[in-house]
């Protein structure tokens, strides 16, 4: 392919952003000034295009260090990998934490979605905005991860190194400190503080968290760590695939596909290298127990991931990790080097002739890039827009190889089933949803947080237990591609079957709760804005339909009588249509929490 470069050039501190990623380029055709060895021979080619999958990690060095992304700074990234630049140029607008358009060096990102425009997002915006001056940039943004804290501000300043700071709950003063000194802002509460039933000795998945140090080895192994690894090589693969697909274990991102299935489907796969992918980009307004456990618990997930990869024949696993989440960024990095440095990650794990390692890959604000095949393509350095199945990820997946792909909660779950046993663990929850469940409980509450019951609880127990307000006017079960319920259906039992019979969805476990002093127009219209925002674009029926659900919407809100129900009908439609005819989850579920309001709750009678 004949690559056209434009006259930019990139600076010194771009051009050192991206040696010191990918080393120092070897000869002018990637970059290097030109030597009498480039008029005899070229260097690069099949190598170089083979690293395009750090495509992404070349973008976010350049974007840390300098704070957007220049036609000089691309056009070098480009050339160091064989990249086309009009491919790189799709790849970098594509996230929303990127920039290719010049902007000032510290970035401050407020939440505006649901917990946190329930808890005066608009309002904080507004104090923030007027405050700061020209040299910041205020971004509303997505769900941060942070609604049992909301408002939520995350402030990031471009330099080497690159600064964060998380403000939440944030107030105006607070969010400006962050984003004036980012090293002078308060630091965050531990991990533990989102964890309300902390102590407590009979929690499974969050039991270490605010016991354990996350920094400390010992202290995890103090506490049971990686008694599940050694247990998993006494089983060998196939034992550790039989423990798993008897305890009944099934995803915790929503889709509650067995474990165990997929797993033996990737390790009877011939083709080699496997591959294992840790999906960590919760990204589902409402979400954020991915979060707590990866801050709280490192040395859980990275066990865990070890203990999926020897099951299914893996040598190297991918961790994706949400680009707004510097504090686990920085715990899994310190849990990951800790553990390759004892033994416990590399050539030899364990000394049982086993060789596994992590790598971690970060995403930039995208939520499709939760879908598996999405997170795959960014990965390889390409969009984040999902595949067409079949092939299945069990038989092409990451690089074409056969991919197990599981999320953060679903991992951490396979500790307990081996240290308790198959028996043990599946005699939790229900005979069809089996163990505990953590459940991300936010908005209208005295208590919010996540919290750990096993399966069958009811919607009212969860509530109960966070501290209800009695003007309770609706609940949001899912997040935003759930369902609202009513405050007389709370007791809906929270398990795949019982909330799929009751009409709405479990999902990642989001258990939204909001008193009757929020809009709930407005609160439709953001999630409208949230799936228009994010869909990637890639298929007609989601392109279109969430932009003209977001449209029927604004005139619904300034009509009433026949023009609104005419709205209403039109909504339905597309509803159907994307639902129907969308490539992936997104659009499939663009309009679930649309029509539930619609119709449980009566939101435009």
């Amino acid at each position: 392919m004949d690559l056209h470069f434009g006259d930019s050039k990139p600076t010194d501190d771009e051009r050192a952003a991206v040696d010191a990623l990918l080393g120092p380029p070897e000869s002018s055709w990637e970059g290097a000034d030109r030597s009498d060895a480039d008029l005899r021979w070229a260097r690069g080619g099949r190598e170089a295009r083979d690293r395009r999958e750090m495509l992404l990690p070349g973008l976010h060095a350049v974007n840390d260090r300098i704070g957007w992304i220049s036609d000089g700074a691309l056009d070098y990234l480009c050339r160091r990998l064989t990249v086309p630049p009009a491919e790189a140029y799709g790849v970098a607008t594509f996230y929303a934490m990127f920039s290719v358009r010049p902007r000032p060096a510290t970035v401050l990102h407020l939440c505006t979605d649901l917990a946190c425009a329930a808890a005066g997002a608009s309002e904080l915006c507004a104090g923030v905005e007027a405050r700061l001056g020209p040299g910041f940039s205020v971004q509303r943004s997505p769900c941060l991860g942070l609604c049992e804290r909301a408002p939520a501000a995350l402030a990031v300043r471009a330099g080497d190194p690159v600064r964060t700071a998380v403000s939440a709950p944030a107030t105006v003063e607070a969010a400006v400190l962050a984003a004036s000194a980012p090293d002078s802002a308060p630091e965050e509460p531990p991990a533990a503080m989102a964890v309300p039933q902390a102590g407590d000795p009979g929690l499974m998945l969050l039991g270490r968290v605010g016991v354990v140090d996350p920094a400390s080895l010992d202290d995890y192994r103090a506490h049971g760590g990686y008694a599940a690894l050694r247990r998993a090589f006494e089983l060998g693969p196939a034992g550790v695939i039989r423990e798993v697909t008897d305890s009944g274990l099934v995803g915790r991102g929503g889709a509650a596909f067995p474990t165990g299935r997929k797993w033996q489907a990737t390790a009877s796969q011939p083709d080699h290298p496997h591959y294992l992918v840790c999906n960590a980009d919760e990204s589902e307004p409402g979400t954020f127990k991915d979060r707590v456990l990866m801050e709280g618990d490192p040395y859980a997930l990275v066990e865990a991931m070890t203990v999926a990869a020897y099951a299914v024949g893996a040598h190297r696993g991918y961790l994706y990790l949400r680009g707004e989440y510097p504090r686990a960024l920085r715990r899994l990095e310190h849990a990951v080097a800790q553990a390759r440095a004892r033994g416990f990650l590399g050539d030899d794990v364990l000394g049982q002739g086993y060789a596994f390692d992590i790598e971690i890959r970060r995403g930039a604000g995208a939520y499709i890039c939760g879908e598996e095949t999405a997170l795959f393509n960014s990965i390889e350095g390409y969009r984040g827009e999902p595949r067409a199945k079949p092939p299945f990820p069990v038989e092409k997946g990451l690089f074409g190889r056969p991919t197990v792909e599981n999320n953060v909660e679903t991992l951490v779950n396979v500790l307990p089933i081996l240290t308790k046993g198959a028996p043990a663990y599946a005699a939790i929850g229900t005979g069809r949803s089996t163990g505990p469940k953590l459940f991300c409980v936010s908005g209208s509450v005295e208590r919010p947080g996540i919290y750990e019951l096993p399966f069958g609880a009811t919607l009212g127990e969860v509530l109960a237990l966070a501290g209800v307000r009695e003007n309770l006017r609706a609940v949001l079960l899912g997040g935003a591609a759930g369902g609202f319920v009513r405050p007389d259906e709370l007791d809906i039992p929270l398990t795949f079957e019982g909330t799929r019979e009751a009409g709405t969805t479990l999902g990642s476990g989001v258990v939204m709760a909001f008193d009757d002093t929020v809009p709930l127009p407005r609160l439709l219209l953001r999630i409208a804005e949230f799936f228009r925002d994010e869909s990637c674009g890639q298929c007609v029926p989601c392109r279109v339909g969430t932009v003209r659900q977001e449209e029927a919407l604004h005139r619904i809100e300034r009509r009433t009588g026949a023009a609104a129900a005419d709205d209403i009908a039109l909504l339905r439609e597309v509803g159907r249509a994307m639902r129907d005819a969308s490539i992936c989850g997104l659009g499939q579920t663009a309009w679930n929490a649309v029509e539930s309001a619609i119709d449980r709750l009566g939101a435009y009678e």
